[in-house]
């Protein structure tokens, strides 16, 4: 099967029309983009409307750089190259994902869940690339244009696909998984997130459980066993469960850190136990590495192939990331954060010597419930010994409350980033530990150079 496709495919799958001379209906499609900038030649070049630009008006530069064909909704005026009309770019481009993938007899394992999604990809990618030439989702494209996007990335030297599929509302999942029909689905956790759309955990659960409906017979469920909504939940297939206690099929133990540099654990099924290194902070990655592990055994890889592959996992931009200013270490988590994540990352943080400190910010999306997961986050941090505890943004406020009504020492609160970085100098301390957390939209990362350059007066 010839595994990939022409403009004339496209327009037969999309029911489009076809735009352009004879001579390029079969001219040969390899990837996608959606952005002019990032067109590779051979691509197709998805002509997306957006709030603030349209693509349609960047196409002869996508045709400049190489593409091969553009999909559209309206006629491209002197177009340098074949296009396909369609009704919605968005809808075609996930018509052509679906069908794209089906040319591929390759195991395919979808990532979702609340928390974790990006790391346990990370992870399960690092463990099958031991044996596999594998294709991933490429940093965050987990969405309804990220997904088919990362779908027609696929080439015939790939031996897996790690596909993450995030989702915000009811019905996404099912329109994310009717296109990567994963063959093994790894769910990390229901957590407290999007509840704005979703009501409650309970909620959660169902929007993310639609991906069982487009699995076949023969798949794997491989869940979290520490949480108890998924511990509980049968998927209508074969499930495995991971996590840290005696009730999962595979499980972590003997925890320990290497500082900040590393976490070495065992990992342990019913017939096997391994110590495993994963070269990276943060004691929450013990349970996701038993998740990539139990993917590895399901595809035949050794706990030999699994050690090895752990050994060369490397962390994503802006999620725990590690550095030593020679002044302070600096625990980079700013990429985002909710209500678990956040607790998940004050326990890693409080395993370090010295001064342990947390800069929080607002977590959105939290629906009726923000002010109670807001306090409690406080609370834990007050529970995992953070001193100073440094709440920034209108929520972070109740963060700052929480920690005080549980009994913590030392928090301070400032309403803007402004004053926030003003009193940055006078905080923090030679050999403290830092953590930075928020949500995405409080764009931490702008503290970040001010963190980075603080010395030691002379």
């Amino acid at each position: 099967m010839k595994q990939y496709l022409t403009p004339q495919r496209i327009a037969e799958i999309t029911g489009g029309e076809y735009v352009g001379d004879e001579a390029g209906r079969g001219v040969r499609i390899s990837g996608a983009a959606h952005d002019n900038r990032e067109v590779k030649p051979g691509n197709l070049f998805i002509c997306i409307r957006g709030e603030r630009s349209d693509g349609h008006t960047f196409a002869s530069s996508a045709f400049q750089a190489g593409a091969a064909c553009c999909l559209a909704e309206r006629v491209l005026d002197g177009a340098a190259g074949p296009y396909v009309l369609v009704g919605s770019t968005l809808e075609a481009i996930k018509q052509i994902g679906g069908y794209y993938r089906s040319l591929f007899d390759i195991p395919v394992i979808g990532i979702t869940g609340s928390v974790g999604k990006t790391t346990v990809k990370e992870l399960t990618a690092a463990v099958l690339g031991a044996k596999f030439h594998v294709h991933k989702t490429h940093e965050n494209l987990n969405n309804e244009l990220g997904v088919p996007l990362t779908l027609l990335s696929l080439h015939g030297n790939h031996g897996v696909a790690v596909i993450e599929m995030g989702v915000s509302d009811f019905g996404e999942m099912g329109r994310l998984a009717e296109m990567v029909r994963p063959d093994i689905l790894v769910m990390t956790k229901i957590g407290y997130s999007h509840l704005e759309k979703f009501g409650d955990l309970a909620g959660v659960l169902r929007a993310k459980s639609e991906v069982f409906e487009y699995m076949k017979p023969g798949s794997v469920a491989v869940l979290n066993g520490g949480d108890e909504l998924l511990r509980e939940y049968d998927p209508g297939m074969r499930k495995i469960l991971f996590g840290l206690g005696e009730q999962c099929d595979f499980r972590a133990e003997n925890i320990r850190a290497e500082g900040t540099d590393a976490v070495i654990c065992d990992i342990a099924y019913d017939s096997g136990r391994f110590t495993v290194k994963i070269p990276a902070y943060g004691s929450h990655l013990a349970p996701m590495a038993a998740a990539a592990a139990a993917v590895g055994r399901l595809l035949g890889l050794s706990d030999d192939d699994i050690s090895r592959g752990l050994l060369t996992y490397t962390p994503v931009g802006g999620r725990a990331n590690v550095r030593s200013t020679g002044y302070i270490t600096l625990i980079d988590d700013c990429y985002n954060a909710n209500p678990n994540s956040v607790k998940e990352a004050l326990k890693s943080l409080s395993n370090l010597p010295g001064r342990r400190v947390a800069i929080l910010g607002d977590m959105f999306e939290l629906g009726e419930s923000s002010d109670e997961q807001h306090r409690e986050t406080g609370a834990e941090a007050a529970r995992c010994g953070i001193e100073p505890l440094i709440c920034c943004g209108d929520k972070a406020a109740m963060i700052h409350s929480g920690y005080i009504a549980a009994g913590g020492a030392g928090s301070r609160y400032y309403p803007s980033k402004a004053e926030l970085a003003e009193a940055l100098p006078e905080l923090i301390k030679k050999g403290d530990a830092v953590l930075v957390k928020a949500s995405h939209g409080m764009h931490f990362e702008e503290i970040l150079p001010l963190l980075l350059g603080l010395r030691e007066e002379v």
